[in-house]
């Protein structure tokens, strides 16, 4: 099985991190009443990006990491694999998660005549639970009951640094009854009603996405590809159908339905499917994709800096007010160009100079302890 990137996986997620984006312009860049995005909310929300981040995750790490366990012999060298997975893990997410989370706190401290960034105990004890990965605990915790501070996005983050915990354990728990284990934690959820905790702990998505990946490495899985999609207008359609499906289950008319969630999680999963086979099913080749696939690589730091851009536009804002630059700053598309603009120079700085050098980083570790493992079990056969 090949494992390099596919870039139908890339355009589901630029639609994930917009969809996010988009969703907390009200609230965070507004802050006031907004009739279009009040009058939108009305009929379709976009926080289900975060539900198919969560399905490709799923299946984008079990493509590679569950057959690698399995291919391993010897219960050491198990664990050697799943140690290079934590440490790709850690050097891919940590030094930029942590990174932002520091930057939030300054500016709760330094840049926070406005209050935007909301008080100085809020931000250190978010701060605290995204180090510690228990964000999205502290998230269903302070739901409608305290303020959590300006890093609350870090919740899902800290959910999907659990599952990359507990997947390695889970494979080695289960064996070849992984499957099984997998489809009985969805059965458990698609009809449960989601509190705020079951809302934070929502696995079903990143399940069906290692389910996915399974079924990705057996023969059925090619004889199931969507080839009807191959015309050009056929999977934008079905995108597009799918995306407004998602976006009217998310909307406050069926908050109280038990089945909600799990349907977007089974979508989500589907948008998986149809571009797990890199076939430009989804959408077709050119510069929107192009464009969009950029985004997609961008994702990440996008997720975690788009946060602090809407503030920092808020406060550059109230800091300009005392000067009479207010007027100018305060037309709805003109904070909109800021603040998007703000994300992209952010996120792209995030990229070239966090993210890749710390993932290169993770590469030469996991290199070096590999070439240790080899040369102290030569030394063992020689001396032998």
């Amino acid at each position: 099985m090949t494992h390099k990137r596919i870039m139908d996986i890339e355009l589901l997620r630029a639609i994930a991190v917009l969809g996010v984006l988009f969703h907390h312009l009200q609230g965070s860049l507004f802050p006031g009443s907004q009739p279009l995005l009040e009058h939108l909310a009305l009929r379709g929300q976009l926080w289900w990006g975060v539900d198919l981040f969560f399905a490709i995750s799923g299946f984008v790490i079990a493509r590679s990491l569950i057959p690698a366990l399995r291919g391993c012999r010897s219960r050491q060298e198990y664990w050697e694999q799943t140690r290079n997975f934590w440490i790709r893990r850690a050097f891919r997410l940590l030094p930029s998660g942590w990174l932002w989370l520091l930057l939030i706190l300054l500016c709760s401290l330094y840049l926070n005549q406005s209050g935007v960034f909301g008080t100085l105990h809020a931000n250190l004890m978010a701060t605290l639970a995204g180090f510690l990965q228990i964000a999205n605990f502290r998230f269903a915790d302070s739901f409608f009951t305290y303020e959590y501070g300006a890093s609350f996005v870090y919740w899902s983050l800290s959910l999907e640094e659990q599952f990359y915990l507990l997947l390695p354990l889970l494979a080695l728990i289960f064996r070849r009854h992984l499957v099984w284990a997998l489809l009985a934690l969805v059965a458990a959820q698609l009809l449960t009603f989601r509190d705020p905790l079951l809302m934070v702990i929502r696995t079903d998505a990143l399940a069906l996405g290692v389910l996915l990946a399974l079924w990705s490495a057996r023969p059925g899985y090619g004889r199931w590809e969507p080839m009807f999609l191959r015309r050009a207008w056929l999977g934008p359609l079905v995108l597009l159908g799918i995306g407004a499906a998602l976006s009217v289950l998310a909307t406050d008319q069926f908050s109280l339905t038990r089945y909600r969630i799990g349907a977007i999680a089974v979508l989500c999963a589907v948008l998986v499917w149809i571009a797990s086979y890199n076939r430009d099913y989804l959408w077709p080749r050119g510069r929107l994709k192009t464009l969009l696939t950029w985004v997609g690589s961008r994702s990440y730091a996008m997720y975690l800096t788009h946060i602090p851009a809407y503030l920092l536009v808020r406060e550059c804002g109230f800091r300009l007010e005392p000067l009479g630059l207010s007027p100018a700053l305060s037309h709805p598309v003109l904070i909109l160009a800021c603040a998007v603009t703000l994300v992209v120079v952010l996120s792209e700085l995030n990229y070239r100079f966090i993210e890749l050098p710390m993932r290169d980083r993770g590469a030469s570790l996991i290199a070096r302890l590999n070439a240790f493992r080899t040369a102290v079990t030569s030394s063992g056969v020689t001396s032998c």
